[in-house]
């Protein structure tokens, strides 16, 4: 689905969300994700698709404006989304068409695959998978109508610009944009949100080797901007040489970063953007399966689970390898992989593992700001996390803990002690939620957002 704003240049506006029942928590999922998809769906003359049934055998949609078709997609499926998106594009005669498909995860009925476009993925609540169900690789979509029909084209226009002022000039667009969303790695070592070896460590002296300063110093050599951004957060990474060499790839986010960097102890940059290409190929959840590989070996080290239980391997703290291997083992469902391949609560079910001793909510792995540290995203995940699961977009109060004003409502704009109990942390948390829920439901990107008044301003016009 796209937003009311989606293909306009409204700042934040280009996202859009797949929604269904989640085949991982089996409750309400809904996963937003970047790119240009959602402009070139609303070009195309749809607000969104609403698939259903199954096919038999492969297959993907082609859009081309109104007209839409079911297309063979045999000579695909067991491919990877970087073989997948420019094959479809070959196909459809139109490199500038865009494409949203599966890899092996989502093939594999992974629970938590994702679906990829050009690098962005719908992740956290396997999408993947129901494409993979249906037997649908992806979809491939080009609309012919830049000029889509507004309310007032004038008035829209200056709300537009007011909008983009109010977010090039935001302080965290700044350091976004120069740094991305890992710009917070170093902050969160010090105050204790970052986790680290699977949540039983506090502090790490390696952090800063795969912070976003570093690399902004050694691999980015040009910014991403996802449709009518301002920000550009993403990242381009460059890996000149040694075993990770690669051409111009995209670089990890910050949950990325902690999935398969901190939370296993491995602080070799270049690894995690290796691995985060290999996710995008696979089409699988960098969290859940960071954060699955990083139970197993916390466990294991407790003495839960035995290398025979493992398929004899033997995870290790900091051992990219060895999870790299689990990774391929989850993403074909090869022996212990088909047991991982359900989720951390299964894997602790099947092992007699207690529940408060793997890091899930709803059954879905909880996303990397530590709990302890942020009394604020507990909350979240205790109101939103019931109807949802773990999602650090369900507010912003790792914002509000930093000290980010939020203007026009009434929410606290001070640092708040984030080991303290505060009694308005509950309230706060609440109108937190109430704002992202707006912002969410327009599918905008959840950073550097224009002003509520602004917001009524683009939609009154759009």
């Amino acid at each position: 689905m796209t937003g009311p704003l989606n293909g306009t240049f409204a700042p934040n506006t280009g996202r859009w969300v797949v929604c269904s029942k989640s085949p991982y928590t089996s409750i309400w999922a809904e996963s937003n994700c970047g790119s240009w998809f959602g402009a070139e769906v609303k070009k195309a003359g749809f607000d969104g698709l609403i698939i259903t049934g199954a096919s038999d055998t492969p297959v993907y949609i082609e859009i081309k404006d109104d007209v839409v078709r079911i297309n063979d997609a045999s000579f695909l499926w067991g491919k990877g989304t970087y073989y997948t998106t420019p094959k479809l594009k070959e196909n459809f005669g139109n490199e500038k068409a865009m494409v949203a498909c599966i890899g092996q995860a989502g093939e594999n009925l992974v629970k938590y695959a994702n679906i990829v476009s050009e690098e962005r993925a719908a992740g956290r609540t396997g999408m993947g998978a129901i494409f993979g169900a249906k037997k649908l690789k992806g979809i491939i979509v080009k609309g012919s109508n830049s000029n889509l029909e507004v309310a007032d084209e004038s008035k829209l226009k200056d709300a537009i610009e007011k909008a983009r002022e109010r977010v090039r000039s935001a302080i965290s667009t700044k350091v976004l944009r120069q740094f991305g969303t890992s710009s917070s790695i170093d902050t969160y070592n010090i105050t204790g949100e970052l986790d680290i070896k699977y949540f039983s460590q506090a502090k790490w002296e390696k952090a800063s080797k795969i912070s976003g300063i570093t690399m902004a110093q050694k691999l980015l050599v040009k910014n991403r901007f996802c449709h009518s951004c301002v920000i550009g957060c993403g990242r381009r990474v460059v890996i000149k040489e040694g075993e990770y060499k690669t051409d111009e790839i995209e670089g990890p986010e910050y949950e990325t970063i902690v999935s398969y960097g901190s939370l296993l102890l491995n602080h070799d940059l270049e690894s995690i953007v290796y691995m985060n290409k290999k996710c995008f190929d696979y089409g699988i959840d960098t969290i859940s399966s960071g954060g699955i590989i990083g139970c197993l070996t916390h466990h294991f080290y407790l003495g839960n689970i035995s290398s025979k239980d493992l398929d004899n391997l033997k995870p290790e703290w900091g051992n990219i390898k060895v999870a790299e291997t689990f990774l391929d083992k989850i993403v074909y469902r090869e022996g212990i992989g088909n047991v991982l391949a359900e989720g951390s609560d299964f894997f602790a079910t099947k092992f007699k593992i207690p529940q408060d001793e793997i890091a899930t909510v709803n059954g879905l792995e909880v996303t990397y700001h530590d709990l302890r540290s942020n009394y604020g995203m507990a909350i979240a995940y205790g109101l939103g996390g019931a109807h949802k699961g773990p999602s650090h977009n369900l507010c912003d109060m790792y914002y509000v803990l930093m000290g980010i004003p939020f203007e026009e409502i009434d929410a606290p704009t001070v640092t708040l002690d984030n080991y303290a109990e505060n009694e308005e942390m509950a309230k706060t948390c609440s109108i937190m939620m109430d704002y992202r829920a707006l912002y969410s439901s327009i599918i905008m990107c959840s950073f550097c957002n224009p002003l509520p008044s602004q917001l009524a301003e683009l939609i009154e016009h759009s």
